[in-house]
């Protein structure tokens, strides 16, 4: 996993979450606590209610991306500018500060007058930003999204995102953001979530990952919930993110924000081990899935990503004369079964020996049956 300095704060396994607070200067933005037009109020703001509650980065929005507003041009965001310059110019706590736009014009001129990174919304749209971004030896987040100025995270399928990602490049202090949230009209609150159950996909990619998941729709929906009363599910979601290997997250509610990263941190796996001078990666991949996006990063072409991951399964209401079919299976397809001393089984094997269980029974029971096709379908 590659590590990202951002202006000397270390994004990556090795580091603590990172927690990106966000501040617009923009009238069309929802979130009017953190709206500004004043770059003196902007400034407090970002010391009392960001950096001093925990921000590492704070995120200037010159415009919404919202796609019920229009489009802003680059000339426009220039001219919103100069209250970001004057704000960030006033803050007197420390923090890396992140210029949100889709215009390498734009990332120019704020990173040329005080900005340290760039939060880009349309991943690469425009094909001059990573070479801007790599001129100022910058970090910068990619939204992921089409090709399109005008379309910042339209992207529904989890694999479209993942592509989507991938396109242009990857710079060596890109960090990866599979954007949450509707920003389509056929984008559905099942994507968000499918795309949260598979978020350890996204290491694949070898980049630290962005998540931009505070009280979105496809979190409240759940505990019904509406967006002033949605911080609880947003935490418990951040907690979970950051378990998954998540390392910045972006947030209004930067101090509980905070606290629900540090525990996610604390009950992550510790995946990297260094001795001798040597590095050690668990890549934490629980699906064949997950194993695959590996094996593209390092362009290995190899089947084996079914011999990957280890599946336990235990089996329960199956007779004698079950238990022995689906042992001389488990046996044929190289998987493993045992049987309880009491009862109940666990079956047990990689998606590969497991599939082979299945395909070495001919003609099961309805009960040997259904265990298998149920084994099997959560292993594809």
């Amino acid at each position: 996993m590659q590590t990202v300095d951002a202006a000397g704060l270390g994004i990556g396994d090795d580091h603590p979450p990172r927690i990106m607070g966000v501040l617009n200067v923009s009238e069309e933005s929802p979130y009017e606590p953190s709206v500004f037009d004043d770059a003196g109020d902007a400034a407090e703001y970002v010391d009392t209610e960001l950096v001093d509650e925990g921000a590492d980065i704070v995120d200037v929005g010159l415009e919404s991306a919202n796609k019920r507003f229009e489009v802003l041009s680059a000339d426009e965001e220039l001219d919103r500018l100069e209250t970001a310059l004057d704000a960030i110019a006033s803050v007197s706590g420390d923090a890396v500060f992140s210029i949100e736009t889709r215009y390498h014009e734009v990332a120019e001129a704020a990173l040329s007058r005080g900005f340290d990174m760039v939060n880009d919304v349309c991943g690469f749209a425009d094909p001059e930003m990573p070479r801007v971004c790599a001129e100022h030896d910058a970090a910068v987040a990619k939204m992921a999204s089409p090709p399109d100025l005008e379309r910042p995270g339209a992207v529904e399928e989890v694999d479209d995102i993942y592509e989507a990602l991938k396109r242009n490049g990857l710079t060596d202090k890109t960090i990866v953001d599979p954007a949450f949230g509707g920003w389509s009209e056929a984008k559905t609150l099942e994507h968000d979530r499918e795309t949260f159950r598979r978020l350890r996909e996204f290491r694949g990619l070898g980049q630290p990952i962005l998540v931009s998941i505070n009280r979105k729709n496809f979190l409240r929906e759940f505990a019904g919930r509406s967006t002033e009363e949605a911080l609880p599910v947003s935490l418990a979601a951040t907690s979970m993110a950051v378990e998954r290997g998540a390392h910045v997250v972006r947030t209004h509610d930067v101090r509980e924000t905070r606290d629900a990263a540090l525990i996610g941190e604390a009950f992550a796996r510790d995946r990297v081990h260094t001795r001798d001078d040597v590095s050690v990666e668990e890549l934490d991949a629980t699906t064949p899935r997950e194993t695959e996006r590996h094996l593209e990063r390092l362009g290995i072409e190899s089947d084996v990503a079914g011999d990957t991951v280890v599946r336990v399964f235990e089996i329960d209401g199956l007779s004698p004369d079950d238990e022995r079919t689906l042992s001389a299976a488990a046996s044929d397809g190289g998987a493993t079964f045992v049987r309880g001393t009491t009862s109940g089984t666990l079956l047990f094997g990689t998606p590969t020996t497991l599939q082979a269980t299945r395909a070495a029974v001919e003609s099961p029971s309805d009960a040997v049956g259904a265990a298998l096709d149920a084994v099997v379908s959560e292993t594809e």
